[in-house]
């Protein structure tokens, strides 16, 4: 598959019968004629991916800056499933690198066709752009230096706390220092790598932000033992792919994707390659479990979101 990179319903039955009802729901964008942003794709015979640079282990570059990850495997899933879907066998696949600031702007311009990084769907984003079925459950915790006093959010007082911006995880920390009106000072970075940083360099004294990314900075860091990730978690967030809103073709071909990954086992084996194994480029392992929250989700595909 060539690429060119730029840098830059609730619950569903279970099964054979989800299967199913999957593909009954796709089969519009093959029996009749295509549409929307389908029908672009098809026209241009090109799928523009949206990917996340450092985003360990869903979205982020090897050491030859090609993309790898949990999500950008079930992104190019996807896409094997759409060029059948819409008869486009030699489909090119374009790939831009988005943010947390700009990547549902692209979305929503019309830049980016699909994009699969650690984008969480919640009821506010769901008014601005479409969401496929949940690829992933995370929480939100804190990563400290494992020689300090903070065990808990109720530690955090007169501390610094760095957070990456744009992301589900800034916004909760805005909203508790204004409601319980704590003495934290937030600082707020362009992504998780400088958000660390903060951290690194005793500019902040916690990072607030899903465990998983959390665990995947703390894998990578000089000293991954002078880290460590801690207190209780804040939030329960639901991640998915981002795709235009309405795109009720493209949508379906992405959720009947998913599904057949996660109820055939072989979601479960890509969570173990990526989150439970050593991964590129530097051997690192997570090891963080597959939770019963995402068991769940497994078992029954949704795209549903979090915050209700």
């Amino acid at each position: 598959m060539k690429t060119l990179q730029i840098k830059a319903r609730h619950w569903a039955p279970c099964g054979a019968i989800a299967l199913l009802l999957y593909g009954c729901f796709a089969l519009p964008a093959q029996a009749q004629d295509l549409t929307g942003r389908l029908a672009s794709i098809k026209d241009r015979n090109t799928i523009v991916l949206g990917y996340r640079e450092s985003s360990v282990p869903y979205s982020y570059y090897d050491n030859n800056e090609q993309v790898i990850g949990y999500s950008h495997d079930i992104a190019l899933q996807i896409v094997k499933e759409l060029k059948a879907a819409i008869n486009a066998p030699n489909l090119q696949v374009k790939m831009i690198a988005v943010n947390a600031q700009n990547r549902i702007p692209l979305i929503q311009n019309g830049t980016v066709d699909l994009e699969c990084g650690g984008t969480t769907n919640n009821k506010e984003r769901a008014q601005q752009v479409g969401f496929s079925d949940t690829i992933s459950v995370t929480e939100t915790r804190l990563l400290t230096r494992t020689n300090s006093d903070i065990h808990s959010f109720n530690d955090l007082n007169g501390k610094t706390v760095a957070v990456t911006a744009g992301t589900t995880s800034e916004r909760f920390l805005r909203s508790y220092v204004h409601e319980k009106n704590a003495n934290i000072t937030i600082i707020s970075s362009r992504d998780h790598s400088a958000s660390f940083m903060t951290l690194e360099t005793g500019r902040a004294a916690a990072f607030f932000m899903d465990a998983d990314v959390l665990a995947s900075q703390r894998a990578t860091a000089h000293n991954p033992q002078e880290y460590v990730v801690t207190g209780e978690p804040q939030t329960r967030e639901a991640i998915a792919c981002m795709l235009p809103k309405g795109e009720t073709q493209l949508k379906a071909i992405a959720d009947r994707t998913i599904a057949r990954l996660e109820t055939s086992g072989e979601g479960e084996a890509l969570y173990k390659k990526w989150f439970m194994s050593p991964i590129a480029p530097k051997g690192i392992n997570l090891n963080l479990p597959m939770s019963d929250a995402m068991k769940a989700v497994f078992q029954h595909p949704n795209d549903q979101p979090m915050d209700d």
